[in-house]
């Protein structure tokens, strides 16, 4: 495995690891407009993203071990956390690979949008159903607000206008 793909392995189960922490140890947070949000929200929304960054990298079997990780890492202070957590992002994976792997090829930003949007959907209510939070419109819409427009959306967004200052840099060399 290269260090591209061993960072993107690193950063996934640690962005899992610290969405569980997070959320053991801060539970529901208000994040406006009446939404509340598991406090692990935005690290889970950021895995969701890094996971296509490893599919990319070093391919799906090392997403479901960066998975695998991350609830081992979870299990040490909270085992039903942990499988809670498993389960959820491993439903986001299997729907990640419906929606991500088709669309990749027809370039990056599209896909991890879309698979991005689709795997919080899962991952929101699986996670709350078997980690015993309530399935409410403030808890749902919360965390979909938190992983798909903050670490999802905002970062492709953010990716994007960087590959676009980046070609234009390169088009046009110091002002020539």
């Amino acid at each position: 495995m290269n260090l591209r793909a061993t960072t993107a392995l690193t950063a996934y189960a640690t962005a899992i690891t610290a969405a569980n922490w997070l959320t053991n140890h801060y539970g529901l947070v208000p994040v406006g407009f009446g939404l509340v949000t598991t406090a692990g929200t935005y690290a889970a929304g950021a895995a969701l993203l890094l996971r296509d960054v490893v599919q990319d990298t070093a391919g799906w079997r090392w997403v479901l071990a960066g998975i695998a990780t991350g609830a081992a890492l979870t299990a040490v202070t909270s085992p039903s956390l942990a499988l809670a957590s498993a389960v959820a992002f491993l439903l986001a994976e299997l729907l990640d690979m419906a929606v991500y792997t088709p669309l990749r090829e027809h370039g990056w930003a599209r896909a991890a949008l879309l698979s991005g949007i689709a795997g919080a959907i899962a991952d929101t209510l699986a996670f709350l159903a078997l980690a015993g939070f309530p399935i409410t419109g403030q808890s749902v819409g919360g965390q979909l607000v938190g992983k798909t427009l903050w670490a999802t959306a905002l970062p492709v967004a953010a990716v994007l206008a960087a590959r676009m200052v980046r070609r234009a840099v390169h088009r046009d060399p110091v002002g020539a």
